[in-house]
C-alpha cells in the first residue's frame, strides 16, 4: 500500500461512463492512484478499458460521479483548462498516432512546442530522449520509414518529453514483436522508478517479467475490481 503522504494523482468517486445516455460502459467506479504508482487495467475486448483511459485525459466526461486528475475536476472542465491539464499527461496509443508529415524529431517535440518551450530547449530535450530510446540515428526520418517498434519508441519519447506527472498507455505493446515489447516495458518501468512518473496501462495481459510492484484492476461486467491482493502484489 502506498504511504499516506504520497499525493493523490487521480481520484474517482462513483464514476459512470457511457457514449449513449442510460447505456453505461463503466458503472460506479471508485479508485485512487497515488504519485509514483504503476497501475494495470485489464479486461476482455469491449469491456471498457480504453473508455476508462479516455476519461483520464478528458476525451470522455463522466455521466455521473466525480473524477479529478492532479486535483483538476474533469466533469465540467473547459477546453482551455483541459489543454493546460494535458501538459501534465503523456499518452501512448497502440497505433502510435504520430504525425506522418513530420519527422520523428518534430513528433517528439510536439508537447514541448505546445507548452511554449524555446527552440534550444526543445532540441536539447529531443536529442536526449531519442538517444534514450536508441533512435538518435533516425532523427531525420519520418514515421512511415520506421518499423512498428521504432514508431512506438518515438511515441514513448514524445510522451516523456515534457516530464509528465502521469503517463497513460493504451495497449502500448499490442502490435509489437517480443523485442520491441520488452523495450517499451523497460522504458515505462524506467520512467516509473527513476522519475517517479505515475503510470496507467490498459492491456489484455500483464507481462510476466514485470520486476516492480504494481496495482492491478480488472473490468468485469462494467465494474472495476481491485485484483492486487489476489496476485500477491501491492502498491509501493
Amino acid at each position: 500500500m502506498h504511504q499516506s503522504e504520497e499525493p493523490i494523482v487521480i481520484s474517482a468517486q462513483n464514476v459512470s461512463l457511457s457514449y449513449i445516455a442510460n447505456e453505461p460502459i463503466i458503472y460506479d467506479a471508485t479508485f485512487r492512484v497515488h504519485k509514483g504508482e504503476f497501475v494495470f487495467i485489464t479486461g476482455p475486448s469491449g469491456s471498457g478499458k480504453s473508455t476508462l483511459l479516455k476519461s483520464l485525459y478528458g476525451d470522455i466526461k463522466p455521466r455521473t460521479g466525480t473524477l479529478a486528475i492532479t486535483n483538476t475536476p474533469l466533469s465540467n472542465i473547459s477546453d482551455s483548462a483541459l489543454m493546460t491539464l494535458r501538459q501534465h499527461i503523456g499518452i501512448v496509443f497502440q497505433d502510435y498516432k504520430l504525425i506522418k508529415e513530420w519527422n520523428i524529431e518534430k513528433n517528439v517535440m510536439l508537447p514541448l512546442l505546445i507548452a511554449g518551450y524555446s527552440k534550444r530547449v526543445c532540441e536539447a530535450q529531443v536529442d536526449k530522449l531519442l538517444n534514450h530510446v536508441k533512435l538518435f540515428h533516425r532523427k531525420g526520418r519520418f514515421p512511415m520509414e520506421l518499423s512498428g517498434g521504432e514508431q512506438q519508441r518515438v511515441a514513448m519519447a514524445r510522451a516523456l518529453s515534457h516530464n509528465p506527472t502521469v503517463i497513460l498507455a493504451d495497449e502500448p505493446t499490442g502490435n509489437l514483436d517480443q523485442y520491441s515489447s520488452k523495450v517499451i516495458w523497460k522504458l515505462l518501468e524506467g520512467a516509473n522508478t527513476q522519475l517517479q512518473t505515475t503510470i496507467i496501462v490498459v492491456t489484455h495481459d500483464i507481462p510476466p517479467a514485470m520486476s516492480l510492484k504494481y496495482t492491478h484492476y480488472s473490468i468485469q461486467d462494467g465494474r472495476l475490481v481491485n485484483e492486487t491482493d489476489r496476485y500477491g502484489k501491492a502498491r509501493r
